[in-house]
């Protein structure tokens, strides 16, 4: 029986250029290797195609290559049936581009072999062994990586320029094994002139329009290509830049940190410092737009019980807008089940009920004091009275001054208070103050509503969900017009949906006497909300519906 075909396209890569011209470089090399192991192959049928896919001076950290672009396209096109490499870098250094890259072929009915490494993807050992290879690669791309960033922070903490485009007022030294700046002393007075236009007019707007109308330009780049760059108005964004670079006073900046550069400083030393604390000061002023910082006073200040910081965040719906305190993780790195969304203004309220209640009842059982006196807490009572009635009507400014720290977890929320400022709202003096008023923990509920989240604190009563209770009476209304022979179709028409919503919904009047009396209650479990109860299953008998609903 005749062996069938197989057309394999050897795939070749150098990652540098350098070699590239000679009459036989890497490519040749292995190319050379990889058509001497496929005519080894013929008797199993391997046939080698003519093309040629060869990527020269490409890294293989990215699958962007041309060659290997042609290459997918006859894969998918089914006119290749054996991919051959040198080694296995060739292909990818990247576990998660080599996975990419074999759904493609297995897609295809393709397979891979690596000549020098002894095995090929259409057996599972050889999958095996690829994944282990890769996993070195990719350990090895890392590495180098890490010695290269290492190597940089080092240099630049000598001092070194490490390259990159320069900045305005400076030139790269003409000796390129020298890594320093040279002063350029056109651009050096643009760049003194912004200095002192902004230590005169204070707003860098005011100095973008100065320097407009004083001719001052961005610096000017050439490049090897012949491309131009910059040369025209600045920015407010350019100008910013240049005053907040600590490249011209000396030094080199690494990150969060500077160095003592190798380069003359352009500005002196006064007028830096005085830019910067009038740049600082700006910072501070407020704004036209509030901002979610300004608005919300817990900023800051609280953290959920994965010690993740839940910060300030807000959306607008139908042109109101809403705040929430969320997770960091929800807002960095997505979707979280376990992360909190907290509407802001109930959070805020309820936070300072909570510290409102524990003065009131501190005062009440004479706790205020680190020793009791009975003579002074009259006087005493007064005050935490007024105090608790102020957080009562939701002052932001006195529970942003008041609430140094909150931890809030499904089941407590635990607040530490700033003792200053409630000695000064108590008018007592500090060493007064018992210290264990300051940290104090009270019970709540979590009641989740699709991924927004509402806590309860623990001593409220229970209250009956709004949107249940209406949607329950909805449902009986239209289960009565259903019943009187109204055809589903009219029954939808008159209340503005789709039969569809009236089906979903409407199942929820033959829930059993007793679950409707905990709807109307509000002592149902806090995660069965309407959308949580249209997906559950609801049966006919009652009792299994108590079971599924653990009631």
């Amino acid at each position: 029986m005749a062996t069938s075909k197989i057309r394999c396209a050897i795939y070749t890569r150098k990652s540098s250029e350098e070699g590239l011209d000679q009459s036989f470089n890497s490519l040749d090399a292995q190319r050379e290797a990889c058509a001497s192991y496929v005519a080894s192959q013929k008797h199993e049928g391997w046939i080698l195609a003519k093309d040629h896919f060869d990527d020269g001076g490409v890294s293989g950290g990215t699958l962007d290559r041309p060659a290997l672009a042609r290459l997918l396209a006859e894969i998918e096109a089914r006119r290749v049936q054996m991919v051959v490499v040198h080694k296995i870098d060739r292909l990818t250094r990247s576990l998660a581009d080599f996975a990419k890259l074999v759904e493609r072929f297995d897609a295809a009915n393709c397979s891979f072999v690596s000549v020098t490494q002894a095995f090929n993807t259409a057996s599972s050992m050889g999958r095996l062994t690829l994944n282990v290879l890769l996993s070195f690669a990719q350990f090895e791309r890392e590495v180098t990586a890490e010695r290269i960033r290492d190597k940089i922070a080092a240099s630049k903490k000598q001092g070194m320029w490490m390259g990159g485009l320069c900045p305005l007022g400076y030139d790269p030294h003409p000796d390129t094994q020298v890594r320093e700046l040279v002063v350029n002393d056109a651009e050096a007075k643009t760049v003194r002139a912004l200095f002192e236009l902004y230590e005169q007019q204070g707003k860098i707007t005011d100095v973008e329009r100065a320097a407009s109308e004083a001719g001052l330009r961005s610096k000017q780049h050439r490049f090897s290509s012949g491309r131009e760059q910059g040369g025209g108005h600045l920015s407010t964004g350019q100008i910013y830049k240049i005053l907040t670079n600590p490249v011209y006073r000396g030094q080199i900046r690494h990150k969060d940190k500077t160095w003592p550069g190798r380069h003359p400083a352009i500005v002196n030393a006064d007028l830096w410092t005085r830019v910067q604390e009038k740049l600082q000061a700006a910072s501070r002023r407020k704004r036209g737009r509030t901002s979610d910082a300004e608005t919300a006073p817990l900023t800051g200040k609280l953290w959920d019980e994965t010690g993740d910081r839940l910060t300030p965040t807000h959306s607008l719906k139908a042109g109101k807008r809403h705040r929430y305190y969320v997770s960091n993780r929800l807002i960095t790195g997505g979707p979280d089940p376990t992360g909190w969304r907290l509407p802001g203004r109930k959070l805020e309220t309820l936070i300072a009920g909570v510290i409102a209640d524990h003065i009131a009842q501190a005062a009440t059982e004479h706790r205020l004091l680190a020793t009791p006196d009975l003579r002074s807490d009259p006087d005493h009572a007064q005050s935490a009275k007024a105090f608790a009635s102020a957080l009562w009507k939701h002052e932001p400014d006195m529970l942003r001054r008041l609430l140094a720290r909150g931890i809030i977890t499904p089941r407590e929320i635990t607040l530490e208070l700033d003792p200053a400022v409630l000695v000064e709202a108590l008018k007592l003096p500090p060493e007064d103050l018992a210290p264990d008023i300051l940290n104090f923990s009270a019970p709540i509920r979590l009641r989740r509503r699709g991924v927004e989240a509402k806590l309860v604190v623990g001593t409220t009563k229970p209250g009956p969900d709004p949107v249940l209770l209406r949607t329950l009476a909805d449902a009986h209304r239209w289960a009565a017009a259903l019943r009187t022979g109204t055809p589903i179709s009219e029954v939808a028409r008159t209340a503005g949906h789709h039969d569809a919503f009236i089906r979903t919904r409407g199942s929820l009047a033959f829930l059993s006497p007793k679950i409707q009396v905990a709807m109307r209650d509000g002592t149902l479990p806090p995660e069965l909300t309407l959308r949580r109860l249209l997906k559950l299953p609801i049966s006919l008998d009652w009792q299994e519906q108590e079971r599924i609903f653990g009631i």
